[in-house]
C-alpha cells in the first residue's frame, strides 16, 4: 500500500532526516584508514541516540546493526566488522533513522584516506546519477522516468546499474511501496503523485551488474569482483518539486 503524507508529515520526516544528514557530516572526519567498520557502527548508533533518535534498522527483519557498511565490491547490507579500513578502500555506510516516530533513509560513500583516481570517478558519477533521478521525481511523471535517466547517464559513462536492489517508499515503516528501480523505460511504471515519499539509492559497478550473496544471507557482492558505489536520499513528492530530506545542504537541493 502506498501512503500519501501530509505537509505535517513530511515536516517531521524532514527532522529525522535533518538528524541522519548531521550523522554524515560527522563521519567526514571521523573516517579514515586504520579504523574499522565497527568503529563506524558504534559512532553512528551513539551519535544517533544521543540525539533522541533511534537506529531504525536494528531488528529489521532480524538484522542486527544500526548500519549497513559496504567495503569496495560489496553492493549492499555488509555487516559491520573489526578488521581495519585501509587507504584507498571504497565505503557505503547506509542507515535508517526514525526520530519522533518519522523515518528517513540516507546512504553515502567515503574514501578511505586519498581516493584513487578510478574510485573517485565512480563516485562522481553515482552521486550525479542520483540527482539526475532525484529531477525526474516529479509530480505527474512515473517511476519509470527516474530509473530511465539513472541508466541512461550511469551506462553512457560506462559502468553499470544494479537491478536486484531498489528505492522505495518509506514510513511509517522503513520500506514500503512503491518499488524504485535504477533502471527502466521513460514513461512506464506507476504515476507520482504529492505526498508520496520515497528514496532513490543508485548502486553503480564499475564492472557487470550482477550480483552474488555472501552466505550470511545479508551482503551483495558485485558477481565479477569490480567495485560498486551507492548514493541515496529520502524525498518528498511536492507540487513545488522534490524536496529533499536527507540534504547535507553542500550536496545539492531542488
Amino acid at each position: 500500500m502506498i501512503t500519501l503524507k501530509s505537509p505535517r508529515e513530511i515536516d517531521m520526516m524532514k527532522e529525522s532526516g535533518e538528524l541522519l544528514a548531521d550523522v554524515h557530516r560527522h563521519l567526514r572526519d571521523f573516517i579514515k584508514p586504520g579504523i574499522t567498520s565497527m568503529e563506524i557502527e558504534n559512532f553512528v548508533r551513539t551519535f544517533i541516540e544521543s540525539r533522541g533518535g533511534k537506529a531504525a534498522q536494528i531488528g529489521f527483519e532480524g538484522y542486527e546493526y544500526a548500519t549497513c557498511i559496504s567495503i569496495n565490491d560489496e553492493i549492499c547490507h555488509g555487516f559491520p566488522r573489526r578488521k581495519p579500513l585501509k587507504k584507498g578502500d571504497l565505503i557505503k555506510v547506509d542507515m535508517c533513522v526514525e526520530y519522533k516516530g518519522a523515518m528517513s533513509d540516507s546512504c553515502w560513500a567515503y574514501a578511505v584516506g586519498e581516493a584513487t583516481s578510478d574510485v573517485q570517478r565512480l563516485m562522481e558519477v553515482t552521486k550525479k546519477a542520483l540527482y539526475i533521478g532525484i529531477e525526474q521525481a516529479q509530480v505527474g511523471n512515473r517511476i519509470g522516468d527516474i530509473g530511465h535517466a539513472i541508466q541512461t547517464y550511469a551506462e553512457g559513462e560506462g559502468f553499470s546499474v544494479v537491478r536486484d536492489f531498489v528505492g522505495h517508499g518509506i514510513g511509517p515503516t522503513i520500506h514500503e511501496e512503491p518499488a524504485i528501480p535504477h533502471y527502466g523505460e521513460a514513461g512506464k511504471g506507476l504515476r507520482l503523485r504529492e505526498g508520496m515519499v520515497i528514496t532513490i539509492e543508485p548502486m553503480i559497478n564499475t564492472g557487470d551488474w550482477q550480483m552474488k550473496m555472501d552466505p550470511n544471507g545479508w551482503t551483495a557482492y558485485t558477481r565479477d569482483g569490480g567495485l560498486s558505489c551507492q548514493y541515496e536520499h529520502t524525498l518528498a513528492i511536492t507540487k513545488e518539486g522534490p524536496i529533499l530530506l536527507t540534504s547535507q545542504d553542500e550536496e545539492g537541493t531542488y
